[in-house]
């Protein structure tokens, strides 16, 4: 199927490659127990009667009511997986090596595209090239970053089983043609304190061409169960009563289906692309992004089904956000348009020289933090700013200063692409096509073709002389910045870029133990009910710690991986 983007979201596979809490109060209080209790295929999807007695969110409404009648098919199977992402395309490849009886249903007509890298703890190959990483240390990194709010045996579970998962998988992709290498991150200092850089990153090469490692599991999915598959399964729907999930309502091409199970497990995705939901959760994300890379399939229905069977929702957002999101002077952060039409007004959403720590200015010409940090702080920070937009200064010495500044993650991909020779202008030439990058022959110029006027102008220009002025020195008296990560201001050209953050996903879900059951109100397992992955929560909260690089991929697989195993008795 072609790939489609669009202003509400991208394709995985152009990620990289186009690169070259008011309402959380409300949500937050108890999610538990929102829509009526009994049997959810009982009574055609219909709102029905019960949303004027229901006090569910907005957001969240009543659970719909599917007739038995309205009922076309009925399937049985032991283990239901609901998503043909991350976390379910590694529960599905195990279930199929464990000779599980299953049903992978997928509301698209192909597996979701998917990460090229993940975070895996000690693996051999890491281990061997002397990136032990201590267990412990980062068990209690990642809990800081969540501020306390995440259940540490879940983040334990895949610290000690992500080293498994690589084991299982890797033969697969040896054979596909694709080789695996550890990414070491260099020692350096960044943020201006003390952050935790674990080795972690494992990546294939070639990333981002064929085949995939979804692709790669589809293909191992249905050459051990090839009648397991199912495309076009949309879910509606739970089927759940008195505290007991037993399989799921789809609608289809043929109408609704139901798939009864005895187990179920929600591989849904987060609720980007779902901008009711995003305005009601994550108020803060929406005021910092000028852009999006999220799937359009990631709509929250995975999250709604399961507070509608009883779960319980993280309470504080962790979006995922890179500052990224390339934009035309002028441009505020913040979506455009009303209800589920509203979208992020960028067109560019991964301009991957964004996260690049040059000097950055608000619209008033000045700088307003340290510039060397993770992707989502610059963000957080300038949604403070006049429009929550920035602007990144560069001279012609920008691939030297990139280098020099050896960033880690996906955006060492601007440090390997100067290193490779790549000229500065082809790097940005999405950008530059677009009539976003400006360039100029001296900094007065660049001034006015960023906007800047009035006493904005004069603020900017005697910011760069004070910016040169700290490079100079290698000291930076304002945010504290590492030297290193200082760039000088005077070679021509000249370049500037405004800057909102990208939106990738969300990653506050259903709360759940270190088994991924989903809990309920009561920290009790709901009985028949996973979640893994995305739509799963208990791990992160209010930001996404990308100096822990891979996480969010390492977990969600490793956690699709944990359940097929638990249920296929192999853990």
């Amino acid at each position: 199927m072609e790939e489609k983007i669009t202003n509400k979201g991208v394709s995985r596979r152009n990620f990289l490659a186009g690169a070259a809490l008011a309402g959380v109060a409300a949500a937050g209080a108890s999610l538990a127990g929102c829509a009526p209790a009994g049997n959810s295929a009982k009574g055609g999807a219909s709102k029905g009667a019960a949303a004027a007695e229901t006090d569910a969110p907005a957001w969240l409404g009543v659970e719909p009511e599917v007739a038995e009648s309205d009922i076309k098919k009925t399937e049985e199977t032991d283990f239901l997986i609901i998503g043909a992402g991350t976390a379910g395309m590694c529960a599905a490849g195990t279930a199929a090596d464990l000779g599980m009886k299953f049903i992978l249903a997928e509301k698209n007509d192909k597996v979701t595209e998917t990460r090229e890298y993940w975070g895996i703890v000690n693996s051999k190959a890491a281990v061997a090239q002397g990136g032990e990483v201590d267990g412990m240390k980062l068990l209690n990194e990642l809990t800081r970053y969540a501020s306390g709010k995440c259940n540490q045996d879940v983040i334990k579970m895949w610290i000690d089983e992500s080293a498994e998962l690589f084991d299982w998988i890797d033969p697969l992709m040896q054979a596909a043609g694709k080789q695996a290498v550890v990414d070491m991150p260099p020692a350096h200092a960044t943020g201006g304190t003390d952050y935790m850089l674990p080795v972690l990153q494992h990546m294939y090469l070639t990333p981002y061409s064929d085949p995939m490692r979804n692709d790669v599991l589809l293909s191992h999915v249905q050459e051990k169960s090839a009648d397991s598959v199912r495309w076009g399964y949309d879910l509606v729907k739970l089927v759940h009563e008195e505290g007991k999930v037993s399989g799921a309502i789809f609608n289809t091409s043929e109408g609704y289906v139901q798939v009864n199970a005895k187990n179920t497990l929600l591989a849904t995705g987060g609720y980007p692309a779902n901008p009711t939901m995003m305005k009601a959760l994550q108020p803060a994300a929406v005021g910092c992004c000028t852009a999006s890379s999220f799937n359009p399939a990631d709509t929250g229905i995975g999250l709604k089904a399961g507070l509608w069977a009883g779960g319980v929702k993280d309470p504080d957002p962790a979006p995922m956000i890179f500052d990224r999101g390339a934009v035309e002077v002028g441009v505020d952060c913040g979506y455009i348009g009303k209800g589920d039409e509203a979208a992020f007004p960028g067109t560019i959403y991964q301009e991957n020289i964004g996260s690049q720590p040059f000097m950055k200015v608000n619209r008033n010409g000045v700088r307003f933090a340290n510039e060397s940090t993770p992707y989502d702080t610059l963000c957080f920070q300038a949604a403070q700013q006049p429009g929550g937009v920035w602007c990144s200064i560069f001279d012609a010495n920008a691939p030297e200063d990139i280098i020099r500044f050896s960033t880690i993650g996906c955006s060492a991909f601007a440090n390997q692409m100067m290193a490779a020779g790549m000229p500065l202008e082809e790097f940005v030439e999405t950008s530059r096509d677009a009539g976003y990058l400006k360039k100029a022959d001296t900094i007065e110029e660049l001034a006015d073709k960023l906007g800047f006027e009035g006493e904005s102008k004069k603020a900017f220009l005697e910011q760069v002389e004070r910016y040169n002025q700290q490079f100079d020195a290698q000291v930076d008296d304002d945010y504290g910045k590492e030297a290193y990560r200082l760039s000088a201001i005077r070679t021509a050209p000249f370049y500037g870029l405004w800057f909102g953050g990208t939106l990738l996903t969300t990653i506050d879900g259903l709360r759940i133990n270190s088994e991924c059951q989903v809990l309920d109100e009561k920290g009790a397992a709901i009985e028949g009910l996973y979640a893994a992955g995305d739509v799963s929560g208990s791990f992160f909260s209010g930001n996404y710690p990308e100096y822990i690089v891979g996480v969010a991929s390492g977990r969600s697989s490793t956690q699709g991986r944990h359940v097929a195993r638990k249920l296929g008795g192999d853990l």
